[in-house]
């Protein structure tokens, strides 16, 4: 087996850091190493596009086989390492769980989060699914025909993407989640009423504040038939889709010995610990890459943009170069017809604007710090979307005053600190 740099996580981490490695120069072999028995893939439109049917596997492949061929990159699927030995240089061999052996001269994590478990009695039975990666979506997908009734236990994005797909396609929907509001950890409270409230009008069972007992099995003991409420109340389901939230996979890095604290913990230049290992994407906990933001604010970030854009400046790490990692997080998704995006990051906000638009159905929150915004979340909202994170970027204000009237074009009244 060839030496150079390994990548072990295929993700959009993966991938983004070695088309920029290769982008940069960087001729040295490249091994792409993945647990999962598919190409690269896109993993958004799992609970969405996919999931319906509105597109096939094969258009969401990153790169074609003779990609990589071409750009001496080995790509390895069905792989799982299980131990990785390290010399002083930052050299070592990782061993798979198959017995082979991977040299490498330096190394890269890329290897994301998986979805949590559900810890209740009856998590176990057949009908109750996770959706994190293709697999799971091709299960998911396997089952609908016999599925009349379905129960989404979480209501942050993974959870609402897949509820509003499932009742799209006709099944009844009831949406179970544990906290006093939905999308919770992502958004304020404005834009979880908003949502809230435009997925019951559209014909979702929503139930907030949701304790559970145990998952109800049918008469048989094997398949699931409800989720069993705190109340005593049953609701019936021949599916349970199960969305509360990830973890990061961080055990290989703590056999490394490297600092773990909910992720990966790395500097501005994607360097983890030892100043040699780079840990890229979700799993990576990072400064916060918001301009002017606090020197000690760390914050892990699941998006699409952070995967690219932290694997570009891993890329340069590896080059020998140092860029500081700083940019606009921003984030999207697709609920139906709600098409929320988001700009910037809410830590720290001490205000908000409200723009409602109801005849044009678009509604955004602006989110200050200070009098300065720092995040807006814009729901069929595009321009607003654009105006704040142009402004962030370009370290300008929008002022609340002027913005509060939804008329009001917001790239119009950006200002100067």
């Amino acid at each position: 087996m060839r030496t150079g740099l390994l990548i072990i996580g295929a993700s959009q981490s993966g991938v983004q850091l070695a088309v920029s490695l290769r982008a940069l120069g960087f001729d040295e072999h490249i091994t792409l190493l993945g647990e999962e028995d598919h190409r690269p893939y896109q993993r958004p439109a799992l609970s969405k596009e996919f999931l319906q049917g509105t597109v096939e596997s094969e258009s969401l492949i990153f790169r074609s086989n003779g990609y990589w061929e071409e750009h001496n990159v080995a790509l390895v699927k069905g792989e799982r390492i299980v131990r990785i030995d390290r010399a002083a240089d930052g050299s070592g061999v990782a061993h798979a769980a198959s017995g082979t052996r991977y040299p490498f001269q330096r190394l890269a994590l890329t290897v994301g989060a998986r979805a949590r478990k559900l810890e209740l009695p009856g998590a176990e039975l057949d009908g109750v699914v996770y959706l994190r990666n293709a697999d799971d979506a091709l299960e998911l997908k396997a089952r609908l025909d016999g599925v009349r009734e379905a129960v989404v236990i979480g209501g942050g994005f993974i959870g609402l993407e897949a509820a509003s797909s499932l009742h799209t396609m006709g099944k009844s929907v009831t949406v179970l989640e544990y906290g006093p509001r939905l999308i919770g950890r992502a958004v304020g409270e404005e834009t979880s009423d908003y949502f809230l409230a435009a997925h019951r009008g559209r014909g979702l069972d929503i139930r907030l504040n949701a304790r559970m007992n145990r998952l109800v099995p049918a008469d048989d003991g094997g398949r699931v038939a409800g989720v069993e409420l705190s109340d005593g109340t049953v609701v019936p389901a021949q599916l349970v889709l199960v969305g509360i939230g990830v973890v990061p996979n961080t055990e290989l890095a703590e056999q490394l010995g490297l600092e773990v604290d909910n992720g990966i913990v790395v500097d501005r230049h994607a360097l983890a610990s030892d100043g040699t290992t780079v840990a890229v994407g979700d799993v990576a906990n990072l400064p916060n890459p918001l301009p002017g933001a606090p020197a000690d604010e760390r914050i892990r970030l699941e998006s699409v943009n952070n995967a690219i854009e932290h694997a570009k400046v891993a890329a340069y790490s590896l080059m020998g170069r140092r860029e500081d990692y700083a940019g606009i997080p921003w984030f999207w998704s697709n609920q139906a017809d709600l098409k929320l995006q988001i700009a910037g990051l809410t830590l720290g906000y001490d205000s908000t604007v409200v723009r409602r638009d109801e005849e044009r159905g678009k509604f955004s929150v602006l989110y200050y710090r200070n009098g300065q915004i720092i995040a807006a979340d814009c729901v069929n909202a595009p321009l607003d979307f654009m105006a704040v994170k142009n402004a962030l970027a370009k370290g300008r204000n929008i002022p609340a005053d002027a913005a509060a009237d939804p008329a009001v074009v917001l790239k119009t009244i950006v200002t100067d600190r």
